[in-house]
């Protein structure tokens, strides 16, 4: 297996109340360099395990995950996580909060400046280095979170729904940003998501995942072209794959749904 990131035959259970729960079995995957690639499938089939297990959080049951070819076997540096939640220190400022990880690295003061200032002009928020994150949006606080995440330049970037608190509208705005930092940065980055269409705006390939325990159900090439806009929503091919992905996404809710009842109606 040769891409950037890969999970050979990786198995995950989990211990609960007294019972063993399997999250993920068999799951083989590769990433490519530079490869925006979504997560997608019915809650609970792993997406996140998957993610943390990639940070190295967490490890795995069986099989392996790999970096460049180097066994993940801790939490990995060369990953920068975002979460749903945005994570900042809320006596920082903004800039306070980009620095962060390269005042831990050592890196000057000087060029932390520089590095920081870089990153939230490409995240758009020049004029608010001075605000503390309770004077800022929720959109606003991500975009800070991001900011941090590529200031301290990650090998890979793993990103766990980070837009689902947000509103509609601030969450297309965020898609948007996300494209235009990705056209420029060119990270591996692995998305988890639970909305096809934001799957659809921002990937290159969308893994669905099946029902608990999570396998790769299906691998779906995106070919909408880029650059990409929002409203690419509104093109045929958009709804084309829509329907193509929605129906493999959901046959494995339908099952997780049912699979829930049951485990309801035996308890």
């Amino acid at each position: 297996m040769s891409g950037v990131l890969v999970a050979d035959h990786v198995t995950k259970t989990f211990s609960a109340g007294g019972s063993d729960v399997v999250a993920l079995r068999d799951l083989s995957l590769e990433i490519a360099e530079g490869e925006f690639v979504c997560l997608i499938g019915a809650s609970g089939c792993g997406k996140s395990t998957l993610l943390n297990m990639f940070a190295g959080f967490i490890q795995p049951s069986a099989g392996q995950l790999l970096l460049r070819g180097q066994p993940i076997t801790g939490i990995e540096p060369r990953c920068g996580v975002v979460f749903q939640s945005y994570a900042l220190f809320p006596w920082k400022t903004v800039r306070g909060n980009v620095e962060f990880g390269l005042k831990m690295k050592g890196v000057p003061a000087a060029e932390r400046h520089r590095i920081a200032d870089k990153f939230i002009d490409l995240v758009k928020l020049n004029g608010f280095e001075n605000h503390y994150p309770v004077e800022l949006s929720g959109g606003m606080q991500q975009r800070v979170t991001l900011a941090r995440i590529l200031a301290a330049d990650p090998e890979v970037l793993l990103m766990d729904e980070p837009f689902a608190a947000l509103d509609a509208m601030t969450r297309q705005v965020m898609q948007e940003e996300l494209l235009r930092i990705h056209e420029q940065s060119r990270k591996t980055t692995v998305f988890v998501t639970h909305h096809v269409d934001e799957a659809l705006i921002l990937s290159d390939r969308i893994i669905v995942l099946s029902a608990r325990p999570g396998r790769v159900k299906a691998i779906v090439a995106n070919n909408l072209p880029r650059p990409r806009r929002v409203d690419i929503q509104l093109s045929p091919d958009f709804a084309k794959m829509k329907a193509e992905i929605w129906g493999h996404v959901e046959e494995e809710v339908r099952k997780h749904v049912e699979a829930t009842r049951l485990s309801s109606a035996a308890g």
